[in-house]
């Protein structure tokens, strides 16, 4: 048995198998970046979805039904785009409205006005009120309203193109446009195009031989702002006539902030005043109603001059109709209608009030509140009850007595009012911000030093040409239309402008003072991007006065969602009405008197309500001269106009944003100002005015938000130079001058330019000297800074008015940027 047993044993070791080093590895199975099948079993452990109930029936679709789908989707774009070119124009729709604009002084708009109106079988109505506008009835059954745009007027030049269908530039044979077309393309271009047709005058007058090469110069003018756009010829009745042909078939561009709304231009205004002294009253504005159905209970916008409220809507008779005839009957009417009597003005004035077609609602009307009235009693606690009455009185009669050190002869009330050495004293926030205020300058002061210095050298140096160079009589002509003064400030932006580009954010600390008390309202932070700062921290007052949204984008969609499915009550798109706006200055129809157009949109829910505006720009590439944040300027925002003195930071996806000192020449960033509501998309046009009243573009962009909450931080660097290293420790001075100071901004992180991190160990002597640790030894020519931010906010500098501009010309100063040397 033990000899059985033994190689029983034996043949169980021969059978086990010991695998070897090249066993062979089998390539493990992917699912890919999704969840395979069994892995998605594995997880659900058997348990199914809920069915997902929805009202419309999914159905998938095989190959020819989605081309027959798509087919059916491109027929609609096609016949809607169709649809939209038939009724422009004609007898059921809209007037086609059309500005002609000249691009060159040496055109003539008369003469194109001239040749548009030779068509010997269309009718013509000249406006009562305005000389250069007229309405066409052509062959053609299409009706046109021509208006000849001031190009000196630059307001009414933007307004128009505002309302207009299409704008007819008129371009000279030479040159094409000269410097203030070239102007006024740029702002044109940054509000947004409508449908336009380019025109060409005087090409008949140059020479044969000339003709040629006079196309292919003008030609190639063109191409740079309108590379693929054909032009035409306006020199004879036939060209006039395929101009028209051209304008009424090609595509319409719409712009989005006005396709939302409703828009009228006026065409004929009255004013019934309200009171004795005549200065505000109801304007009758009447024209064609275009963009969106207006609503009497909504509010209106008359661009330039403000929002207003409707009192009714009438329809009165088309002043335009396509049979000449009517007109003839109508005259006819008016005559015969004077010779009747009392009972017959009577069944007259019965009619006319049956053509009222919505009167106002008091009940449902938009108020005209555009900020929030704030109650300084609002938090506050309420009236004290008799028990704390009682504990009041109490403390006041067991009130603990306090020893005092005072002159002799000294009463008990005048006692009272002397302050022991040892207690402290909180400061006023007046004394804070006049000592804030009062380093500023003596930084300004500092900084600008040396540059004085500079600056009476050169003076004593133009004194000396002075005496030896006699001045001609050009220098004097020249030196005449040159303001010193401006000259001087222009000169001192270019520098601060050179020195914030080339040591950004970096200030001087203060040696009189304490620097704890000079930055008492910045903090530091480990990260810019990732430390968290509460939004609803230490708000300004102003901010009790504006409204804000929950939810801004979700507002604008449901808004915009009402209007389109809820079948609104007023006045169709096409109508030709009267519009009575109420409370209204004299002063507008005496500008409308005066030749400027009256143009009129309709106010969305909110739009009225004041709020905090982030405006995304970019700087014009016309304009280079230095913008300092809270500079006045004027802004055009969709159909509104207003100055304001803007905030910049930069355009980030983060939720703190950088502030910046000067408007950037090369990025884009967001000026943040208090402003009404708008819905975007809207177009930003930012000016900038002279001295001598002209406004010069300085930078385009649209609106990007409308966001109480956007944290803008403001970041100060304070530097400091290493005195004594040892491996990783350093001495540093010159970043602050006491003890104090050290102490209170030990927990603040160091950096160097070279990319060290430290911080402070602790302060030796009393004189600012810190000793610091940092990750690496530093070198001997590094600079320590010390990063402190602090949240600003918009000044509330809104401003509704603004004044005319002078007609612009381009100043040398813009095109040559003085190489200002910084020491």
């Amino acid at each position: 048995l033990e000899a059985i047993l033994g190689t029983m044993a034996v043949e169980k070791k021969q059978v086990v198998h010991r695998a070897g080093a090249l066993k062979q590895q089998n390539k493990q199975h992917k699912a890919g970046k999704h969840r395979s099948k069994g892995e998605l079993e594995r997880e659900s452990r058997g348990r199914v979805s809920a069915k997902v109930l929805s009202k419309k029936i999914r159905k998938d679709l095989n190959k020819l039904d989605r081309k027959h789908k798509l087919n059916q989707i491109r027929r609609q774009r096609k016949d809607a785009v169709l649809s939209e070119k038939r009724n422009l124009g004609s007898k059921d729709g809209l007037p086609h409205l059309v500005v002609l604009v000249p691009l060159h002084a040496g055109i003539g708009v008369q003469s194109a006005l001239k040749l548009i109106k030779s068509d010997a079988t269309a009718f013509v109505h000249q406006s009562e009120q305005h000389s250069d506008a007229f309405a066409l009835c052509s062959r053609s059954k299409q009706r046109w309203i021509f208006i000849s745009a001031n190009v000196g007027d630059f307001h009414a030049l933007l307004d128009l193109a505002k309302v207009a269908d299409t704008l007819l530039f008129l371009l000279d044979a030479q040159e094409g446009w000269d410097s203030y077309g070239d102007y006024c393309l740029s702002c044109l271009f940054a509000q947004g195009l409508p449908t336009y047709a380019l025109a060409v005058q005087g090409m008949h007058a140059v020479s044969l031989k000339k003709q040629n090469d006079a196309k292919k110069s003008l030609s190639k003018a063109i191409k740079k702002r309108f590379p693929d756009d054909k032009v035409f010829s306006l020199d004879t009745e036939q060209e006039a006539a395929v101009l028209l042909r051209q304008m009424a078939t090609q595509k319409q561009h719409h712009l989005s902030f006005r396709d939302q709304r409703t828009y009228l231009l006026a065409q004929k205004a009255d004013f019934l005043p309200s009171d004795e002294t005549g200065f505000v009253g109801t304007l009758k504005v009447s024209g064609y109603i275009r963009g969106q159905i207006l609503n009497v209970n909504s509010l209106v916008h008359i661009v330039g001059h403000g929002d207003f409220q409707m009192s009714q809507i009438d329809a009165p008779a088309d002043p335009f109709p396509f049979n000449p005839s009517i007109m003839k009957i109508k005259a006819k009417k008016d005559e015969h209608m004077q010779t009747q009597d009392s009972s017959v003005d009577e069944v007259v004035e019965m009619e006319e009030e049956l053509k009222v077609l919505m009167k106002a609602d008091p009940r449902v009307q938009e108020s005209l509140q555009s900020e929030v009235i704030p109650d300084p009693m609002e938090g506050e606690q309420t009236w004290p009850s008799e028990e704390e009455l009682k504990e009041a009185e109490e403390s006041l009669t067991n009130k603990e007595t306090i020893v005092k050190k005072v002159p002799k002869g000294t009463s008990s009330y005048q006692a009272a009012w002397i302050v022991d050495e040892e207690s402290g004293e909180e400061e006023d926030s007046e004394e804070e911000d006049g000592l804030e205020k009062k380093d500023i300058m003596d930084e300004a002061e500092a900084v600008s030093g040396d540059e004085n210095e500079g600056d009476d050298d050169e003076q004593e140096e133009e004194d000396l040409e002075t005496m030896s160079i006699a001045e001609s009589a050009r220098d004097e002509c020249y030196d005449e239309n040159i303001n010193e003064k401006e000259d001087q400030q222009m000169l001192e932006k270019y520098r601060q402008q050179r020195q914030d580009e080339m040591f950004p954010d970096e200030v001087d600390t203060p040696r009189d003072g304490l620097c704890r008390v000079r930055f008492q309202k910045y903090r530091g932070l480990q990260s810019f991007r990732t430390s968290p700062w509460d939004a609803k921290e230490n708000l300004p007052q102003d901010y009790a006065r504006i409204f804000q949204f929950h939810n801004f984008s979700r507002t604008q969609k449901r808004i915009l969602k009402e209007r389109e499915v809820e079948e609104m009550e007023g006045a169709m798109v096409g109508w030709y009405v009267t519009i009575h706006v109420s409370t209204v200055p004299v002063s507008v129809l005496e500008r409308f008197q005066q030749g400027a157009p009256l143009v009129l949109f309709s106010v969305l829910p909110y739009e009225q309500k004041m709020s905090v505006l982030n405006l995304l720009v970019r700087r014009h590439l016309g304009n280079n001269t230095p913008v300092k944040a809270k500079e006045e300027m004027i802004f055009h925002c969709g159909f509104r106009r207003f100055r304001a003195k803007p905030l910049y930071s930069q355009h980030t996806s983060a939720d703190k944003h950088k502030a910046e000192r000067f408007l950037r020449p090369d990025t884009a960033v967001v000026a943040t100002v208090y402003a009404p509501i708008m819905f975007p998309p809207a177009s930003v046009l930012m000016f900038k005015e002279r001295c001598n009243g002209m406004h010069d573009l300085v930078a385009t962009g649209s609106l990007l938000t409308v966001d109480p909450d956007r944290i803008i931080i403001k970041r100060i660097i304070l530097s400091g130079h290493p005195f004594k290293i040892l491996k990783k420790t350093a001495v540093v001075r010159y970043m602050f001058f006491n003890r104090e100071d050290v102490l209170w901004f030990k927990l603040v992180e160091l950096r160097t330019k070279w990319g060290c991190r430290g911080h402070i160990k602790e302060p030796l002597g009393t004189h600012g000297h810190m000793k610091c640790y940092f990750n690496r030894q530093l070198k001997s020519q590094d600079t320590v800074l010390m990063n402190l931010y602090k949240r600003v906010f918009p000044k509330w500098t809104y401003e509704p008015y603004v004044p005319e501009p002078v007609p612009w010309l381009s100043s040398e100063s813009l095109k040559s940027v003085p190489e200002v040397e910084m020491e």
